[in-house]
């Protein structure tokens, strides 16, 4: 039995809450489940030296796991990140660089912080979902303020997680389930099924291009159902 008495192509109860930080530029606290990731945007009026004078802006993030997020105390990166931490921030980064026209937003950086406040698996998507809302919430408060004429276009991002365990496919696996699959895989696309990336592994023996496939199709289903968080909008 899955977690919430789940079907196989379920995902786990999801819920966004908007200005969880007030003083953030924009920010998210999104529960897909047990698993709570804050996602919060500060805007900075200015880029990396590499795009200086060339009239375009930056968005990029960092990711942690409080102490007391998983079961055992997770040690703070007081002395840089792991590895793991900078692989996830740099996938949530380009994943965020894909929503908007960088010239659109001027020569400012956003700079989002995804924190795991709970860990149950999955937090790297989370992150990825929460922070592109949180994005679009700091976008709009620059619109507000004057700092930009118009709205810039987006284009939604999400992503889910899926994998086989016990061979079968489960969308959106918690952590017991992610523990103990055979394949386990990320999937980052947008709002009309492009995909932006995915990573993937077989943790035992290799797997069947039809299985593949039959994970890409629920992770198309998980991420239909994480975009209807675009059409509610903020003030839902």
């Amino acid at each position: 039995m899955r977690s919430n008495n789940r079907t196989d192509n379920e995902i786990r109860p999801l819920s966004v809450e908007y200005n969880f930080q007030h003083q953030a530029d924009g920010s998210v606290l999104i529960r897909m489940g047990n698993t709570h990731v804050l996602c919060a945007v500060s805007v900075e009026e200015k880029v990396p030296p590499f795009l200086v004078g060339r009239g375009q802006g930056w968005i990029t993030a960092e990711y942690g796991m409080l102490p007391g997020s998983t079961n055992t105390r997770a040690r703070r990166e007081t002395n840089g990140c792991s590895g793991r931490s900078m692989e996830i921030q740099r996938l949530i980064g380009r994943s965020l660089r894909m929503m908007v026209d960088l010239k659109e937003i001027g020569e400012r950086t956003l700079r989002v912080d995804c924190d795991v406040l709970n860990a149950d698996g999955g937090t790297r998507t989370a992150s990825i979902t929460g922070a592109a809302l949180a994005v679009r919430a700091a976008l709009r408060g620059l619109v507000e303020k004057g700092l930009l004429t118009a709205m810039p276009e987006l284009t939604p991002v999400a992503a889910i997680s899926v994998g086989m365990v016990g061979g079968h496919c489960l969308l959106d696996l918690d952590y017991r389930e992610d523990s103990g699959a055979e394949v386990d895989a990320n999937f980052v696309m947008t709002g009309d099924g492009r995909l932006i990336e995915v990573q993937g592994s077989a943790e035992g023996a290799p797997f069947a291009r039809e299985k593949f496939e039959q994970m890409l199709d629920l992770a198309e289903l998980g991420i239909a159902n994480l975009l209807k968080l675009w059409e509610r909008g903020q003030d839902d």
